[in-house]
């Protein structure tokens, strides 16, 4: 049986501090931000709104957060501290759903809501509205003496979007029901303005799964109406080759002011993708493969291939390195490929097991190369090695066909594949 998740009351999150992993303290928890949904579907938690040392409140994602428990809160450590800025789209759930006057949908009486219940979806780092506390009667004075209970979210109404609606948010509300590539087909036929207006709305983890499925020029067209501030998060949340593309899309002046707003980390591993020749495998590598030690377990591996946000072509595989466990790494030893991890008592050491007979790829290998590389060896990712033996990156399967393809690819219509009902919507 499933493990089920604990269900915890916005009041009790009201002021709790925000910790990074080191146990330092980021600031303290101020409010959430929710976003209505259609077709029946519970709000869903995007982030907490968080105060931080010097007053100013920033906006955390519930993907950076780690832990809710003991009055605590506990990030991943890496907090963009731009000032919050609520979009048009989103709700605060602490502000706008408390003290707010709803209806019971099975009986039509008026409630108020004291609080709300948030929820973690199983095996998923994604959050919704759980459950109401309401109480029973009018507003006012003598409200308190009216009856309190718990309520599922769907026994209120007034929390939900109509679904002929077509405004900005009514779409962003849709689009999560889709897969980026599709969004991003979508996004390609709307007018834009209005394809300028959506992708606005969107938070900046699924602006930027969705710009690395656009067309250049699209992609080019939507950073260009950001502000810079914000265009430079979204680009530090896509994956570090698909934002050194785009980059290169832009004039020298655009280009550098965004990677000088980039947290420097993430700017470093973008220039250095831009240092190499665009159709080599430095120029299609990512900068984050799984990156572990000689002394990590079997466990350790697959805890790591776990990760929800990492896509299929990098989690088949993980890459064995002296320290530094970052690339550019120490000495690297060689890669464990997932169906072995699977065939090994959790506690045996990755480098017992480390397949090292497989030439890595060289930065400057051209693109024919690495592809017959892949298909000679039936890799879907490959690592990628200077001279002096530190990984650099893993090149996988997908960059490679992005190359491979005809340049208008992204612009098929993948509804051909499947009638009028259109592709699968069940995942992200």
């Amino acid at each position: 049986m499933a493990a089920v998740t604990p269900r915890v009351f916005v009041s009790h999150l009201s002021g709790v501090p925000v910790f990074d992993p080191n146990g330092d303290q980021v600031g303290r928890v101020r409010d959430l931000v929710a976003m209505l949904r259609v077709g029946g579907r519970p709000p869903r938690v995007l982030g907490l709104v968080v105060e931080v040392i010097s007053r100013r409140r920033i906006f955390l994602p519930m993907t950076r957060v780690t832990g809710v428990e003991s009055g605590q809160v506990i990030t991943t450590g890496v907090v963009n501290m731009r000032r919050f800025e609520q979009r048009p789209t989103e709700r605060l759930v602490l502000g706008e759903f408390l003290d707010r006057r709803v209806r019971l949908v099975d009986d039509d009486e008026e409630v108020t809501v004291l609080d709300v219940a948030i929820q973690q979806l199983p095996a998923r780092r994604d959050w919704e509205i759980d459950k109401y506390f309401v109480r029973k009667g009018r507003g006012g004075a003598l409200r308190r003496k009216g009856e309190t209970l718990t309520v599922e979210w769907s026994a209120v109404s007034g929390f939900s979007l109509e679904e002929d609606g077509q405004g900005a948010e009514n779409l962003v509300a849709t689009f999560e029901r889709l897969r980026p590539t599709d969004v991003a087909n979508a996004l390609h036929h709307l007018s834009p303005k209005r394809r300028v207006e959506v992708a606005a709305a969107l938070d900046d983890d699924r602006l930027a799964d969705v710009l690395e499925e656009l067309p250049e020029d699209d992609q080019v067209e939507i950073i260009g109406k950001l502000a810079e501030e914000r265009a430079a998060d979204v680009l530090e949340a896509m994956d570090p080759d698909d934002a050194a593309d785009l980059l290169s899309e832009l004039p020298e002046d655009d280009k550098e002011r965004l990677l000088a707003l980039m947290r420097p980390d993430d700017a470093a591993d973008v220039r250095r993708l831009m240092s190499y020749e665009e159709r080599t495998a430095g120029g299609l590598m990512t900068t984050e493969p799984i990156v572990l030690r000689p002394d990590a377990t079997v466990a350790d591996a697959l805890a790591r291939v776990r990760q929800a946000d990492l896509s299929p072509a990098l989690a088949a595989q993980v890459y064995v390195c002296r320290s530094p466990d970052e690339t550019p790494t120490g000495k690297y030893l060689g890669t464990v490929h997932f169906q072995r991890l699977l065939r090994d008592p959790p506690f045996t050491l990755v480098s017992s097991i480390v397949d090292s007979d497989l030439v890595p790829l060289r930065p400057d290998t051209p693109l024919p190369l690495v592809t017959s590389y892949l298909a000679a060896y039936n890799m879907v990712s490959a690592p990628v090695v200077d001279e002096s033996g530190s990984l650099l990156g893993a090149v996988t399967v997908d960059d490679v066909l992005d190359h491979l393809l005809p340049d208008d690819w992204r612009e098929t219509d993948l509804t051909d594949l499947h009638g009028e009902e259109g592709v699968d919507r069940g995942g992200r």
